[in-house]
This record gives structure tokens, sequence and C-alpha cells, in this order.
């Protein structure tokens, strides 16, 4: 989709936005993080609030964070500071034991902050005024479940609690971060929007996602906060005075496969935290040695001599647990049976460069599926599935060169393959719920 410019600014254009949500929308809840996004988004919703006197409307505010545990100091005292800060608002700090993302372990595919069987291993100590297991009464929880399966079902919950007529989700993802993002709003289909409004995504029956600030720039932010004179977290202080590209500044999950390379931050600002977290998860020192290395897959990575890549891939799987093994064996033969068999699609640029190679493929045509493509597209399939692929962005074509890169990363989701991520496989999530369910 082409970049439209206009004229607001982008805080007018976010109040515009608030202006249309608070329309048809009389519940809304603010998801926060402890980033600089969200907790901007909180300072603009009250300063919103305040400003059109919400307080005398049916209009309500809710503040929703997971807290993963594994978190900076700096990260908890801001948490502190924004849980219950606006008297007029909602609050739910939620210190559950829910799984989440883990991609710093050929053991686990996922972890599990506040585990209640391992509670000498906590990062930190459950805050007093937190949802925790304790204390929790949500019909819909289960020990292990996904954090995105609770968010969405917490969002559902809570919508029937304040019996609203709708709900609006907000999330502070900015399109600038990633593609992924980018493509989040500008997708041509319109059955999962509310109305035609680009930026919304429906979760549930009348819950719907809103990203209003998705047209923010990092710099933006940051002009906000010194603009407005809000607090933020000063976390990012520290990264900035430790040099942190502004990619890397990120608050979240501290396991997460997308925070690798930043997880040795924690050895040089916290090396308290970092202590508790090298025990927390096996391979967190590792990968914060490594992360953003060749041995983590990141930058050139070579064969060993005497070695294929389709040698070196099995060689690899060899050296892994079974079940994480079974994991990537699973995807990797619905690799090469789909583009051996079926055949792919790929861009028309990548197949000019491929028919330059010694590679054996055929061109089946465009794609006959109803996807809206942004440029040309052709099926191919290979002949031999490849061993490696002699062009600049081999990741986007198969071979056994790609599989290693994955297993070097420990994804487990094969992301890296083009596969849907699924949030849980390693952990066997129905059967630990199933034993829990048996031992509460």
């Amino acid at each position: 989709m082409k970049k439209i410019f206009k004229k607001d600014n982008v805080y007018e254009a976010f109040n515009n936005r608030l202006d249309y949500i608070m329309k048809y929308f009389n519940h809304l809840i603010v998801s926060f993080s402890g980033g600089k996004d969200s907790g901007l988004m909180l300072e603009l919703v009250n300063a919103y609030y305040v400003k059109h006197s919400l307080d005398k409307t049916d209009i309500k505010i809710s503040v929703f964070y997971l807290d993963y545990e594994g978190n900076y100091q700096q990260t908890k005292d801001y948490v502190q500071r924004c849980m219950g800060k606006y008297p007029n608002f909602d609050y739910y700090h939620i210190c559950l034991p829910i799984s989440a993302s883990c991609g710093v372990s050929m053991y686990q595919a996922s972890w599990l902050p506040w585990d209640p069987e391992h509670q000498e291993l906590w990062v930190s100590e459950i805050p007093e005024q937190a949802i925790s297991l304790e204390n929790h009464h949500f019909p819909f929880f289960e020990i292990g479940m996904l954090d995105y399966e609770f968010q969405t079902k917490f969002c559902q919950w809570l919508h029937h609690e304040k019996r609203a007529r709708r709900t609006a989700v907000l999330v502070g993802i900015r399109a600038q971060e990633s593609l992924n993002r980018y493509t989040a709003i500008t997708r041509d289909e319109t059955f999962s929007k509310f109305g035609l409004i680009t930026y919304s995504r429906r979760i549930a029956h009348n819950v719907f996602n809103f990203y209003p600030m998705y047209d923010w720039l990092f710099e933006d932010v940051w002009v906000a906060n010194a603009k407005f004179g809000f607090d933020y977290n000063h976390l990012y202080d520290l990264y900035f005075q430790a040099g942190v590209p502004f990619k890397y500044m990120r608050v979240a999950n501290p396991f997460h496969q997308c925070g690798v390379q930043a997880l040795k931050l924690y050895k040089a600002i916290e090396p308290l935290t970092w202590g508790k977290l090298v025990g927390r998860v096996n391979g967190a020192n590792f990968a914060a040695l490594y992360g953003g290395t060749s041995a983590m897959g990141y930058h050139r990575i070579s064969i060993p001599p005497g070695h294929t890549w389709k040698s070196y891939v099995e060689f690899l799987l060899e050296t892994l647990p079974e079940t994480t093994r079974n994991i990537y064996l699973k995807k990797f033969r619905r690799s090469l049976e789909y583009w051996t068999d079926l055949g792919g699609a790929l861009p028309m640029a990548i197949v000019q460069l491929l028919e330059k190679s010694s590679l054996k493929f055929e061109r089946l045509g465009p794609p006959k599926n109803k996807r809206n493509y942004k440029q040309d597209y052709e099926v191919i399939r290979f002949l031999k599935y490849p061993d490696d692929i002699p062009i600049q962005k081999f990741k986007m074509v198969p071979s056994y060169k790609r599989m290693c890169i994955t297993i070097l990363k420990n994804d487990t989701s094969c992301c890296y393959m083009g596969f849907s991520p699924t949030k849980d496989e390693l952990q066997l999530k129905e059967k630990v719920i199933d034993l829990w369910k048996k031992t509460l």
C-alpha cells in the first residue's frame, strides 16, 4: 500500500482516531507493556479523557499489563508508577503462570513465568496489588496457556464484566518497527476490520484491537514525552548511554526470540538480575554470549569441512533432544513435500535469478489462489530440494542451508523458513494443563 501523507501531525491524528473510536465504543482497554509506545499511549489516553471530561460519560477505561517476571528494575519501577496512576481507570497487573515464547534454548520452546513449582527460581516477587494464582478469578485461565491466548480471552472476559456495548483494545504498535507490523495495518481484506478502518482487527464479537499510533516514528515518541513532560521508563536512558541501537531498545519477555541479541545487556545494566536470569531458562547464558553471531545463525555461516548443508542438517538434528528434533523433522518434511510436490510461489525477480543458476525446477505459472500479491509471482516446483541457493536473498527460497540456520537460531516455530509460529509445541501444552488440573 502506498504511503499517503496528511496535513495532520501524528499527535492530531491519534486524537482524531480516538474521536472515532469513542463514537462506537464505550469501553477501552490500554494494552500496557512498560515500554515507550504503550507508556506514551497511556498518557495520551488520559490526556484525552481529561480534556473531554469522559468521567461524566459511561465510557470506561481499563489498563492491562502482563508481567513476564524477568524485568529490569527500571521497568518494575515504571510499572509500579503507572499501575493505579489515574484513579478513574481500572488496572489489571497480571502475574500468572502463562506460557511465553523462548528463543534461547534447544530444550524449551517456551518458558513459564511465575511457575508455582519453582518459586525459588523467580527473578522477582509478585507485587502486592497484582493478580496472581492465589487471588485470580478468571474462569478461562489454565496454567500453561499461551500468552496470546490469555490476552484474547482476558479481553473477552473483561468486555462482559464491564457490560460494554463494544470494547476497543488499544495496542501501541508502530509500522516503523517491523514489516509484520506494517502489513498488519495496510492489509486489503475487510472481514476482520471494524468497518473500513485499516488500523483495526476483530479479536472477538464486539471486541476489536486498534493501533492508533501506527504511523508514529521513534523520534515522535520522545518528542511527545519531552513536549508534554510525560513520565517514561528510564531504562531507555540506560540503553542510550550504553550505545544500544534504537531497534534493540526492547521492553518485553527477556527470552523472546526477537530479543536474543539484546539479552547480553542485562549483564551490563543489571548484573544481579542477570544472575537470576541465567538460572531461569536453559541456554540463557549461551544466547547472551553468542546471540547475534554465526553460532546462532546470524551473519555469515559456513558448513564444516566434509559436510554438505544436507548432512549438516542431519548432524545438527542428532545433537538435539528427541522432542525438539521431532518438531523440526515434522516441519522440514512438510517443506520438502511442499516444494517438490506442489510447488510454492516466489517473486518473479527471484525466479529470474534462479534461472541463471544450475538448480533444476519447473515453472508452473501464476498462483491460482485468491491472495492479492503486490508484485508478480510464479509457482516453482523443485525437481530436487536445493542444498544451497546461490543468490543473495536465499532466505526466501527453500534449502537445507535455510534449515541449518533455523536450527542454529533455536527457531522451533520455523519462522525463518516462513512457517506460522506454534507457540507451545515443545512443552506439550495439553499434557501440562491436564497435570495441573489433577494437582490443583
